[in-house]
């Protein structure tokens, strides 16, 4: 289990970005800046954003129609409730709770982390055999209390612990 204070999660997260390749960097980037001013996403962007977090369901991602994914990214994006937020995500093909919250981080990094085997492994947390709400949401009020906790950013924090997870998982 990861030591979880502010220089180790400084340093992993600094190892993650030299590691990481330039295009994941820019992909993200490019997707997160359309977000801020276009809240929904395209069915193009909607398989950009698949591919980048989980490239093997790449066929899944495009048989969803481009109407369908704008009409329940842009519901998703604007539920009151982050169940409504989340669940809606998952009722299209390809998505699952790993995907959804990269969609939820793209469309709102300060608010949503990434879900990843690795994070949890670095956190101690055994890999739940089917993903549901209520671990999701114990997942994020973790890594939000992490990133309150050490004054870093939601993203720093799941860099730091995807890292720690690749140099020291066996």
């Amino acid at each position: 289990m990861m030591e979880l204070t502010k220089e180790n999660l400084v340093a992993y997260a600094a190892h993650y970005d030299s590691d990481a390749r330039v295009s994941d960097k820019t992909e993200e980037d490019a997707l997160k800046s359309i977000l801020v001013v276009q809240r929904y996403l395209t069915k193009d962007q909607f398989v950009r954003v698949g591919i980048w977090k989980s490239p093997r369901q790449k066929k899944r991602y495009k048989s969803n129609d481009d109407v369908t994914v704008r009409e329940i990214t842009a519901f998703s994006f604007s539920a009151k409730t982050e169940q409504a937020r989340l669940g809606a995500l998952l009722a299209l093909e390809g998505v699952s709770f790993p995907v959804a919250s990269v969609i939820l981080h793209f469309a709102f990094p300060e608010r949503y982390p990434i879900l990843d085997f690795r994070a949890l492994w670095s956190l101690g947390w055994e890999l739940p055999k089917s993903y549901n709400f209520r671990f999701w949401a114990k997942y994020c009020d973790k890594i939000r209390s992490i990133a309150m906790e050490s004054s870093l950013s939601i993203r720093t924090v799941d860099k730091a612990l995807w890292q720690y997870s690749k140099k020291n998982q066996k």
